[in-house]
């Protein structure tokens, strides 16, 4: 069984921690700017971004998926994007693709809305639970493990830090 590495308190922070730094990337700048040629540090399947808005609206697309699978599990449910069928490489290149396809035909402006309206349901979503619950199977919905480790799988790319999606796609300082 899979358990979580964290407390909802410390994922809730993790989460909040790699929000500002994406927010702290983009703070200030123009419709332009944030469309302007980036290159993104590529991680496992990072190549299909050109730009910050395209990262935040990766971000944002990944942040809306955790939250649904966190929901469906508080339902009882598993959710479509926990399917064998959807956890391969080729998969989820194509949702990547897809989503910042998306996202190109919205205004940062309203990307950005999405993006801190979705966070904050995120952040919501995580610190409903207190500690127990946050580790009982029982909470998981059907996953290996309660709540708490599904967040962390969810949420996290494939062999990086927990709750760091954004840090990880990010150009270093």
């Amino acid at each position: 069984m899979r358990i979580a590495k964290t407390s909802p308190a410390e994922a809730a922070q993790l989460l909040r921690d790699d929000q500002g730094l994406l927010l702290a990337a983009i703070d200030g700048l123009t419709e332009d700017e944030l469309r302007a040629p980036y290159q993104v540090s590529d991680g496992p399947l990072g190549h299909f971004c050109d730009s910050l808005h395209d990262l935040v609206g990766h971000v944002l697309m990944w942040d809306e998926i955790t939250l649904a699978v966190l929901r469906d599990a508080r339902n009882g449910r598993m959710h479509w994007s926990l399917d064998p069928r959807w956890e391969t490489p080729s998969a989820g290149s194509a949702l990547n693709v897809g989503g910042v396809e998306a996202g190109r035909h919205i205004p940062s402006e309203l990307t950005l809305h999405r993006y801190r309206s979705v966070g904050a349901a995120l952040l919501a979503e995580i610190e409903q639970y207190d500690d127990a619950a946050w580790a009982d199977p029982a909470t998981g919905g059907g996953y290996d493990g309660g709540i708490g480790a599904l967040a962390e799988y969810v949420s996290t790319p494939p062999g990086h830090e927990i709750f760091g999606h954004a840090a990880r796609h990010l150009k270093a300082a």
